[in-house]
């Protein structure tokens, strides 16, 4: 509720001037306006303080095809700690608030705080909750080696993120597929707006992420450098990427990130069914790209399948 409220004075704000001009308002008279949009805005912060709205003490925002959200709700299902996920469409976070997602909102009384970043959201699960669930929580201890290895599959991740939509951007009705517009669960204003947005999210997009021919030879080099080096790691037989037979979240990162390309079954535990893609809709590289990834790598895909097989179609 006090999530509108605010989106209201904000829209407002952004009408004021326009309303200044349109009513021909002396300076006295917009002075006033001003003060009582300030006004306004302070009622807003005591009714949040006085009313605390009845809101989720987790909340998490994401972009539900993102594999980066995938990997902090995998954690979150894996600790087993209530939340609820808002999707929204596309890249609308960036381009409106200049945050990317995924996002944790986690609030203790009347403080909310807000957490960007998958690893960053991981470190925050593992302070408050390693404590209170015990051996539950041990997937998420951060110890050196698990966090040197989850930066490196992270920068994975995003070059897959290149990858993707250097594929499919050239695809309005792919990437507005794989954004949500078919999404019931992402607002519905959103979902209206994603194809008027399209071209401004292409050009964006094209500009953030340098989808040139070269620099997606060059990302390929490097997603192919990281899969080799894991193929390589489960070649002992090993359950898990850093040794042993207990899943931790590097493996969890793995999997997730791995998810852009592979699409195994029970992505984001089933939850995410209207915006996965067939492959027989693929741009040809893109799928000529699949392919060869699961022919060189089978340990790798063999391991993300087992992983989403036994973790996230069980939960």
């Amino acid at each position: 509720m006090a999530g509108k409220r605010l989106l209201v004075h904000s829209l407002f704000l952004i009408a004021l001037p326009v309303i200044v001009a349109w009513y021909g308002f002396s300076t006295f008279g917009a002075i006033v306006l001003v003060l009582a949009a300030l006004l306004w805005r302070a009622g807003i912060t005591l009714s949040v303080l006085l009313f605390p709205p009845q809101v989720p003490d987790l909340e998490l925002e994401t972009i539900t095809i993102s594999h980066f959200a995938e990997k902090t709700r995998w954690c979150m299902d894996r600790l087993g700690v209530a939340y609820v996920e808002r999707p929204v469409a596309g890249i609308f976070g960036v381009l409106f608030t200049g945050r990317s997602v995924p996002q944790l909102k986690a609030r203790t009384g009347i403080v909310q705080s807000v957490i960007g970043n998958s690893a960053e959201i991981l470190r925050y699960l593992w302070g408050r909750y390693s404590t209170e669930l015990g051996d539950k929580a041990d997937f998420l201890a951060p110890t050196e080696e698990r966090l040197q290895m989850e930066k490196r599959i992270d920068r994975y991740g995003a070059h897959l993120q290149v990858w993707v939509y250097y594929h499919i951007l050239n695809d309005r009705s792919l990437a507005l597929d794989a954004w949500g517009r078919n999404d019931t669960s992402v607002p519905f204003w959103q979902r209206a707006l994603l194809p008027l947005m399209f071209p401004v999210f292409r050009a964006f997009l094209k500009k953030a992420f340098r989808l040139t021919d070269e620099h997606y030879r060059s990302v390929v080099e490097k997603i192919e450098a990281l899969l080799g080096e894991v193929e390589a790691l489960l070649d002992d037989g090993r359950r898990s990427i850093l040794g042993g037979d207990e899943t931790d979240f590097v493996d969890i990162s793995m999997a997730s990130m791995s998810s852009l390309w592979l699409q195994p079954e029970g992505f984001a535990a089933g939850r995410a069914k209207a915006v996965l893609i067939d492959r027989g809709r693929y741009p040809i590289q893109m799928g000529v790209d699949v392919e060869r990834w699961s022919d060189q790598y089978p340990l790798t895909r063999t391991f993300i399948e087992r992983l989403y097989r036994e973790e996230r179609l069980s939960r």
